[in-house]
């Protein structure tokens, strides 16, 4: 099958996008729109891997100036997006409420707002009353929160579905099925004797990514996630604790964080755990008891839900929390300039994929971004790469 479409397509192309997840969907679909000639190598479903293990926030994060940029602009560009998407990727603008539990969290709130203010993001300081009143579930001695109307939610695999479909609507071509082996110097061999050559090699492989360029400083993080049968109108919103991004970051310890999504369908995504040095995917019910036991301390009435189905995702993860997003430059002799990365998002990957995806093709056509590239650039890392 993969022989009959190269000899339809020719096994020459102007990109490379390997990994059919959101963000590898992005790249593609930015780079068919410019008019390349793109071939899209997934070796299992669209959307699988950490796509498929996400929860689909669409939100403006603010740890630092580069991820708030990052994250602002592929908002926006959702945002832009949202009248095209079919119904099946179920995008809901429910708007991010960040709780505080106390004076010193509502302290975060004023902050988190006037950083917001500064890009041109909406909030709304929430005291304790009004964020009753938006969230009636919550534990009433709660101290408030920040309202950010914005964000929004979706179903990811749906997502990267349909970027996938209108990049091939354009110029791509989807070759599924198949393993990378080898993606180097503008080639990239398939695990069938096939050979694609580019100038441009888009590793988007999301986990995989490594293993084609050993020595990328990523690694990989896992999470737990349950789904509840269905209560409507249970939860209005996209509900985070403040104390997340603290939990997030952690680098030593296992965490958890009070995160609950509201679904199209009525059901409710409850979040997240982070652990690192953990290569297994089996659910560990200590991690989910602490989990629920988080979520149900914020929200009590979670206690009385059914769960029908809980599960485990990887994300991979940068030092610095940043992706790495751009071309490798090493200095090394005989560099290798055809290969383009775009992994490392972490928890973050279905926010900023879309921006992603438009750094990756402002790379390849050599045009200028509308944001700074360079917090972005893998080459930050120079010293912990290897290039092959």
């Amino acid at each position: 099958m993969l022989g009959d479409c190269l000899k339809q397509h020719s096994a020459n192309f102007d990109a490379v996008v390997i990994g059919a997840g959101i963000v590898g969907a992005s790249c593609a679909d930015a780079l068919a729109a410019n008019g390349l000639h793109v071939a899209i190598v997934e070796e299992k479903c669209i959307g699988g891997g950490a796509t498929g293990a996400g929860m689909g926030h669409i939100v403006v994060m603010d740890d630092s100036p580069a991820q708030l940029a990052l994250t602002r602009y592929s908002q926006q560009l959702w945002e832009q997006l949202k009248s095209q998407l079919p119904d099946a990727v179920e995008y809901e603008g429910t708007g991010t409420i960040w709780v505080a539990a106390d004076d010193e969290e509502m302290a975060e709130v004023f902050r988190k707002r006037e950083v917001y203010a500064q890009y041109g993001v909406e909030s709304k300081v929430l005291s304790r009353a009004a964020l009753l009143s938006e969230e009636p579930q919550l534990r009433d001695s709660l101290a408030g929160g920040l309202l950010v109307s914005g964000d929004g939610v979706l179903y990811p695999p749906a997502a990267a579905a349909f970027l996938i479909d209108r990049a091939c609507s354009a110029s791509a071509v989807l070759l599924q099925g198949h393993a990378v082996i080898k993606a180097a110097r503008r080639c990239v061999s398939l695990d069938d004797g096939s050979a694609l050559s580019a100038p441009w090699i888009i590793n988007a492989a999301g986990a995989s990514a490594a293993r084609l360029l050993p020595g990328l400083p990523i690694r990989p993080r896992k999470g737990h996630l349950l789904i509840t049968d269905r209560y409507p109108g249970f939860v209005r919103h996209q509900l985070v604790e403040l104390g997340y991004l603290k939990s997030a970051h952690s680098i030593t310890a296992d965490s958890v964080a009070f995160n609950v999504q509201p679904r199209r369908t009525g059901q409710l995504l409850i979040g997240s755990s982070r652990q690192y040095g953990c290569d297994t995917p089996e659910v560990e019910m200590e991690i989910l008891g602490s989990l629920l036991d988080r979520a149900c301390w914020y929200m009590p009435g979670l206690r009385n839900l059914s769960v029908i189905r809980t599960w485990t995702g990887f994300r991979m993860a940068t030092p610095d929390h940043l992706p790495l997003i751009g071309q490798l430059i090493t200095g090394q002799p005989e560099e290798d300039d055809s290969i383009v990365i775009a992994a490392g998002h972490e928890g973050l990957g279905i926010t900023t994929s879309l921006a992603t995806g438009q750094l990756v093709a402002d790379h390849c056509l050599r045009r200028k971004s509308q944001i700074p590239s360079e917090p972005y650039e893998p080459s930050r890392f120079v010293g912990a790469l290897t290039h092959v």
